[in-house]
Protein backbone atom coordinates (compact mmCIF):
# COMPACT_ATOMS: atom_id res chain seq x y z
CA UNK A 1 0.00 0.00 0.00
CA UNK A 2 2.94 2.22 0.77
CA UNK A 3 4.32 1.98 -2.23
CA UNK A 4 1.11 3.15 -4.19
CA UNK A 5 0.39 5.71 -1.92
CA UNK A 6 3.98 6.84 -2.95
CA UNK A 7 2.93 7.48 -6.54
CA UNK A 8 0.40 9.96 -5.64
CA UNK A 9 2.37 13.15 -6.42
CA UNK A 10 3.88 11.72 -9.33
CA UNK A 11 0.01 11.02 -10.60
CA UNK A 12 -1.18 14.67 -9.76
CA UNK A 13 1.90 16.02 -11.66
CA UNK A 14 0.95 13.63 -15.01
CA UNK A 15 -2.25 15.22 -14.44
CA UNK A 16 -1.23 18.67 -14.50
CA UNK A 17 1.08 17.85 -17.78
CA UNK A 18 -1.67 15.65 -19.48
CA UNK A 19 -5.21 17.62 -18.55
CA UNK A 20 -6.67 15.81 -20.95
CA UNK A 21 -5.51 12.53 -21.28
CA UNK A 22 -7.03 9.01 -19.67
CA UNK A 23 -4.91 8.06 -16.75
CA UNK A 24 -5.36 4.16 -16.16
CA UNK A 25 -3.41 2.85 -13.02
CA UNK A 26 -2.85 -0.91 -12.58
CA UNK A 27 -2.55 -2.68 -9.45
CA UNK A 28 -3.15 -5.61 -7.66
CA UNK A 29 -6.81 -6.42 -7.25
CA UNK A 30 -6.74 -6.41 -3.61
CA UNK A 31 -5.24 -2.84 -3.58
CA UNK A 32 -8.57 -1.35 -5.99
CA UNK A 33 -10.71 0.31 -3.44
CA UNK A 34 -7.89 2.30 -2.38
CA UNK A 35 -8.05 4.43 -6.01
CA UNK A 36 -11.14 5.77 -4.80
CA UNK A 37 -8.84 8.43 -3.08
CA UNK A 38 -6.94 9.41 -6.50
CA UNK A 39 -8.71 11.89 -8.19
CA UNK A 40 -6.83 12.37 -11.08
CA UNK A 41 -6.90 8.70 -11.82
CA UNK A 42 -9.62 8.26 -14.29
CA UNK A 43 -9.82 4.11 -14.68
CA UNK A 44 -8.32 1.07 -12.48
CA UNK A 45 -6.89 -1.82 -14.45
CA UNK A 46 -6.24 -5.01 -12.25
CA UNK A 47 -3.83 -8.11 -11.65
CA UNK A 48 -5.02 -11.19 -9.51
CA UNK A 49 -0.92 -11.88 -7.99
CA UNK A 50 -2.62 -14.42 -6.13
CA UNK A 51 -2.81 -16.45 -9.24
CA UNK A 52 0.67 -15.64 -10.43
CA UNK A 53 1.56 -16.82 -7.01
CA UNK A 54 -0.66 -19.95 -7.22
CA UNK A 55 1.90 -22.09 -9.25
CA UNK A 56 -0.60 -23.37 -11.49
CA UNK A 57 0.74 -22.32 -15.20
CA UNK A 58 -2.93 -22.32 -16.99
CA UNK A 59 -4.46 -20.11 -14.33
CA UNK A 60 -1.40 -17.92 -14.52
CA UNK A 61 -1.50 -17.80 -18.36
CA UNK A 62 -5.02 -16.90 -18.54
CA UNK A 63 -4.92 -13.97 -16.13
CA UNK A 64 -1.38 -12.37 -18.20
CA UNK A 65 -3.21 -12.96 -21.37
CA UNK A 66 -6.90 -11.57 -20.04
CA UNK A 67 -4.37 -8.72 -18.68
CA UNK A 68 -2.17 -8.11 -22.25
CA UNK A 69 -5.48 -8.32 -24.11
CA UNK A 70 -7.19 -5.50 -21.99
CA UNK A 71 -3.59 -3.22 -22.23
CA UNK A 72 -3.35 -3.04 -25.72
CA UNK A 73 -7.04 -2.49 -26.39
CA UNK A 74 -6.08 0.48 -24.75
CA UNK A 75 -3.77 2.03 -27.09
CA UNK A 76 -1.47 3.54 -24.73
CA UNK A 77 0.59 6.26 -25.70
CA UNK A 78 2.77 6.76 -22.65
CA UNK A 79 3.14 3.80 -19.92
CA UNK A 80 5.08 4.27 -16.74
CA UNK A 81 6.17 1.73 -13.93
CA UNK A 82 7.21 3.43 -10.82
CA UNK A 83 7.56 -0.16 -9.05
CA UNK A 84 10.85 -1.29 -11.39
CA UNK A 85 10.15 -5.07 -10.39
CA UNK A 86 10.63 -7.78 -13.07
CA UNK A 87 6.81 -8.75 -13.50
CA UNK A 88 5.88 -4.53 -13.93
CA UNK A 89 8.77 -4.62 -16.58
CA UNK A 90 7.50 -7.35 -18.93
CA UNK A 91 3.72 -6.17 -18.57
CA UNK A 92 5.18 -2.21 -19.65
CA UNK A 93 7.70 -3.82 -22.36
CA UNK A 94 4.37 -5.92 -23.98
CA UNK A 95 2.11 -3.26 -24.00
CA UNK A 96 4.08 -1.97 -27.13
CA UNK A 97 3.12 1.52 -26.00
CA UNK A 98 5.53 4.41 -28.04
CA UNK A 99 6.85 5.94 -24.96
CA UNK A 100 8.02 3.79 -21.54
CA UNK A 101 9.72 5.10 -18.64
CA UNK A 102 10.58 3.42 -15.58
CA UNK A 103 12.84 3.00 -12.74
CA UNK A 104 15.59 0.81 -13.27
CA UNK A 105 16.86 -1.76 -10.12
CA UNK A 106 18.59 -4.35 -12.49
CA UNK A 107 20.59 -3.49 -15.72
CA UNK A 108 18.34 -6.09 -17.37
CA UNK A 109 15.42 -4.93 -17.11
CA UNK A 110 16.19 -1.85 -18.73
CA UNK A 111 15.34 -3.02 -22.31
CA UNK A 112 11.78 -2.55 -20.68
CA UNK A 113 12.11 0.88 -21.48
CA UNK A 114 12.40 3.68 -23.87
CA UNK A 115 13.72 6.23 -20.95
CA UNK A 116 14.54 4.87 -17.46
CA UNK A 117 16.61 5.98 -14.51
CA UNK A 118 18.09 4.43 -12.07
CA UNK A 119 16.38 4.68 -8.17
CA UNK A 120 18.37 6.79 -5.97
CA UNK A 121 17.84 4.31 -2.66
CA UNK A 122 18.89 6.98 -0.17
CA UNK A 123 15.90 9.12 -0.98
CA UNK A 124 12.19 9.06 -0.36
CA UNK A 125 10.27 6.81 -2.96
CA UNK A 126 7.97 9.82 -3.91
CA UNK A 127 10.71 11.64 -4.78
CA UNK A 128 12.50 9.10 -6.40
CA UNK A 129 9.02 8.54 -8.83
CA UNK A 130 9.10 12.42 -9.31
CA UNK A 131 12.68 12.79 -9.94
CA UNK A 132 11.77 10.01 -12.95
CA UNK A 133 8.86 12.29 -14.43
CA UNK A 134 11.43 15.37 -14.51
CA UNK A 135 14.14 13.23 -16.11
CA UNK A 136 11.88 12.10 -18.61
CA UNK A 137 10.83 15.09 -20.14
CA UNK A 138 7.95 16.69 -17.72
CA UNK A 139 7.53 20.02 -15.84
CA UNK A 140 6.72 18.96 -12.23
CA UNK A 141 6.35 22.72 -10.56
CA UNK A 142 5.11 21.56 -7.28
CA UNK A 143 4.34 18.05 -5.79
CA UNK A 144 0.67 17.91 -4.54
CA UNK A 145 -0.24 14.97 -2.18
CA UNK A 146 -3.61 15.12 -2.23
CA UNK A 147 -5.82 11.71 -0.76
CA UNK A 148 -10.14 12.44 -0.97
CA UNK A 149 -12.05 9.93 1.25
CA UNK A 150 -14.77 9.67 -1.07
CA UNK A 151 -18.31 11.45 1.14
CA UNK A 152 -19.34 7.88 1.55
CA UNK A 153 -16.99 6.49 3.23
CA UNK A 154 -16.62 10.25 5.28
CA UNK A 155 -20.07 9.38 6.23
CA UNK A 156 -20.11 5.77 7.61
CA UNK A 157 -16.98 7.02 9.38
CA UNK A 158 -19.06 9.49 10.93
CA UNK A 159 -21.64 7.24 12.24
CA UNK A 160 -18.80 5.29 13.40
CA UNK A 161 -17.59 7.75 15.54
CA UNK A 162 -20.35 8.38 17.04
CA UNK A 163 -21.65 5.06 17.26
CA UNK A 164 -17.78 5.21 19.55
CA UNK A 165 -19.45 8.14 21.08
CA UNK A 166 -16.95 10.22 20.39
CA UNK A 167 -17.53 14.09 19.71
CA UNK A 168 -15.59 15.08 16.63
CA UNK A 169 -15.08 18.95 18.22
CA UNK A 170 -12.84 17.21 20.80
CA UNK A 171 -9.02 16.97 20.71
CA UNK A 172 -8.72 13.04 19.43
CA UNK A 173 -5.90 10.60 19.10
CA UNK A 174 -6.29 7.74 16.63
CA UNK A 175 -3.57 5.24 17.67
CA UNK A 176 -2.62 2.84 14.35
CA UNK A 177 -0.29 -0.03 16.40
CA UNK A 178 0.59 -2.81 14.20
CA UNK A 179 2.08 -2.68 10.81
CA UNK A 180 2.86 -5.25 8.14
CA UNK A 181 6.21 -6.62 9.88
CA UNK A 182 6.92 -7.64 13.69
CA UNK A 183 9.97 -5.86 13.83
CA UNK A 184 8.84 -2.52 12.92
CA UNK A 185 6.24 -2.57 15.72
CA UNK A 186 6.77 -0.52 18.89
CA UNK A 187 5.09 -3.05 21.53
CA UNK A 188 0.93 -2.40 22.32
CA UNK A 189 1.84 -2.22 25.72
CA UNK A 190 3.24 0.95 25.12
CA UNK A 191 0.80 2.13 22.84
CA UNK A 192 -1.98 1.53 25.65
CA UNK A 193 0.31 3.51 28.44
CA UNK A 194 0.23 6.72 25.70
CA UNK A 195 -3.24 5.66 25.08
CA UNK A 196 -3.90 6.31 28.84
CA UNK A 197 -1.88 9.36 28.84
CA UNK A 198 -4.05 11.35 26.85
CA UNK A 199 -7.54 9.92 28.20
CA UNK A 200 -6.09 11.31 31.23
CA UNK A 201 -5.89 14.80 29.81
CA UNK A 202 -8.51 14.92 28.11
CA UNK A 203 -8.72 13.62 24.68
CA UNK A 204 -10.55 10.54 22.62
CA UNK A 205 -8.65 8.03 22.29
CA UNK A 206 -9.05 5.74 18.90
CA UNK A 207 -7.43 2.30 18.11
CA UNK A 208 -7.46 0.95 14.51
CA UNK A 209 -5.98 -2.06 12.88
CA UNK A 210 -7.08 -4.32 10.03
CA UNK A 211 -9.42 -7.44 10.06
CA UNK A 212 -6.80 -9.54 12.30
CA UNK A 213 -5.66 -7.30 14.24
CA UNK A 214 -9.31 -7.31 15.94
CA UNK A 215 -7.54 -10.19 18.62
CA UNK A 216 -4.58 -8.54 19.37
CA UNK A 217 -6.05 -5.57 20.32
CA UNK A 218 -8.60 -7.00 22.88
CA UNK A 219 -6.17 -5.38 26.13
CA UNK A 220 -7.11 -1.93 24.20
CA UNK A 221 -10.96 -3.30 24.31
CA UNK A 222 -10.61 -4.58 28.09
CA UNK A 223 -8.87 -0.98 28.86
CA UNK A 224 -12.20 0.89 27.65
CA UNK A 225 -10.98 1.90 24.33
CA UNK A 226 -13.06 2.12 21.05
CA UNK A 227 -11.29 0.26 18.43
CA UNK A 228 -12.37 0.31 14.84
CA UNK A 229 -9.88 -2.80 13.61
CA UNK A 230 -11.70 -4.15 10.88
CA UNK A 231 -13.23 -1.23 9.37
CA UNK A 232 -12.73 -1.27 5.34
CA UNK A 233 -9.74 0.79 4.25
CA UNK A 234 -11.55 4.08 3.10
CA UNK A 235 -13.72 4.14 6.42
CA UNK A 236 -10.45 3.84 8.48
CA UNK A 237 -8.89 6.69 6.30
CA UNK A 238 -12.90 8.76 7.04
CA UNK A 239 -11.83 7.87 11.16
CA UNK A 240 -8.48 9.24 10.49
CA UNK A 241 -9.51 12.42 8.56
CA UNK A 242 -11.89 13.52 11.83
CA UNK A 243 -9.23 12.34 14.41
CA UNK A 244 -6.90 15.51 15.21
CA UNK A 245 -3.79 13.40 15.36
CA UNK A 246 -2.37 9.81 14.77
CA UNK A 247 0.39 8.11 15.96
CA UNK A 248 1.25 4.95 14.86
CA UNK A 249 3.91 2.46 12.73
CA UNK A 250 5.24 2.69 9.24
CA UNK A 251 1.88 1.99 8.19
CA UNK A 252 -0.41 3.06 4.73
CA UNK A 253 -2.57 4.31 6.81
CA UNK A 254 -0.66 6.56 8.43
CA UNK A 255 0.77 7.73 4.87
CA UNK A 256 -2.78 8.15 3.78
CA UNK A 257 -3.11 10.69 6.48
CA UNK A 258 -0.16 12.91 5.60
CA UNK A 259 -2.00 13.14 2.04
CA UNK A 260 -5.14 14.29 3.82
CA UNK A 261 -2.96 16.96 5.39
CA UNK A 262 -3.24 15.50 9.03
CA UNK A 263 -0.84 15.59 11.60
CA UNK A 264 1.11 11.96 12.24
CA UNK A 265 3.99 11.11 14.81
CA UNK A 266 5.41 8.13 12.90
CA UNK A 267 7.39 5.49 15.07
CA UNK A 268 9.73 3.82 12.64
CA UNK A 269 12.36 0.73 13.45
CA UNK A 270 15.73 0.72 12.12
CA UNK A 271 16.17 0.62 8.47
CA UNK A 272 19.43 0.10 5.71
CA UNK A 273 18.19 4.03 4.77
CA UNK A 274 16.44 6.00 7.13
CA UNK A 275 16.53 8.75 5.24
CA UNK A 276 14.09 7.30 2.92
CA UNK A 277 10.82 5.93 5.08
CA UNK A 278 9.31 8.68 6.78
CA UNK A 279 5.88 10.68 6.23
CA UNK A 280 6.41 12.81 2.69
CA UNK A 281 8.38 15.78 2.88
CA UNK A 282 7.65 15.64 6.81
CA UNK A 283 10.88 13.39 8.29
CA UNK A 284 10.12 16.04 11.48
CA UNK A 285 7.02 13.45 12.10
CA UNK A 286 9.06 10.67 12.58
CA UNK A 287 10.60 9.00 15.44
CA UNK A 288 13.48 6.66 14.95
CA UNK A 289 15.88 4.60 17.45
CA UNK A 290 19.53 5.20 17.56
CA UNK A 291 21.89 3.40 14.89
CA UNK A 292 20.67 -0.27 14.61
CA UNK A 293 18.71 -0.12 18.30
CA UNK A 294 15.26 -2.01 18.20
CA UNK A 295 12.27 0.01 17.87
CA UNK A 296 12.08 -1.39 21.65
CA UNK A 297 14.25 1.47 22.53
CA UNK A 298 12.04 4.48 21.25
CA UNK A 299 10.69 5.65 25.15
CA UNK A 300 7.06 5.78 25.80
CA UNK A 301 7.65 9.81 26.66
CA UNK A 302 9.65 10.59 23.52
CA UNK A 303 6.11 9.63 22.11
CA UNK A 304 4.73 11.40 24.66
CA UNK A 305 6.53 14.57 23.92
CA UNK A 306 6.20 14.22 20.06
CA UNK A 307 2.64 13.53 19.74
CA UNK A 308 1.84 16.83 22.77
CA UNK A 309 4.34 18.70 19.77
CA UNK A 310 1.54 17.52 17.39
CA UNK A 311 -1.41 18.39 19.13
CA UNK A 312 0.18 22.08 19.63
CA UNK A 313 1.10 22.20 15.69
CA UNK A 314 -2.82 21.32 14.94
CA UNK A 315 -3.75 24.26 18.01
CA UNK A 316 -1.15 26.81 16.33
CA UNK A 317 -2.37 26.11 12.62
CA UNK A 318 -6.40 26.34 14.11
CA UNK A 319 -5.26 29.30 15.60
CA UNK A 320 -3.86 30.60 12.33
CA UNK A 321 -6.83 30.01 9.70
CA UNK A 322 -9.16 31.54 12.18
CA UNK A 323 -6.99 34.79 12.34
CA UNK A 324 -6.98 34.19 8.46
Amino acid sequence: MGDILFTLPAIHALRENFPRHQITFLTSREYMPLFAGFRDVDEVVSLDRSVLRSGNLLHWAQEMCSLMVLLHRKKFSLVVDFQGYGETALITRLTQAPQRWGTVYKSLRSYAYTKGIRRNPKIHPAESNLLLLKQCGLVVESARNEFAVPESALAEARQLFAKFELNAYRPSLFIQPFTSSAQKDWSLENFLTLANHWRNAGVQVLFGGGPADLPRLEPAVRAGFPVSAGAPLLVSAGLAKLCTVLVGGDTGLLHIAVAMNKRVVMIQGPHRHPERFYPFRRPDWKLMPAAKAPISTVSVREVINASQMAFADCASHFAAAVGE
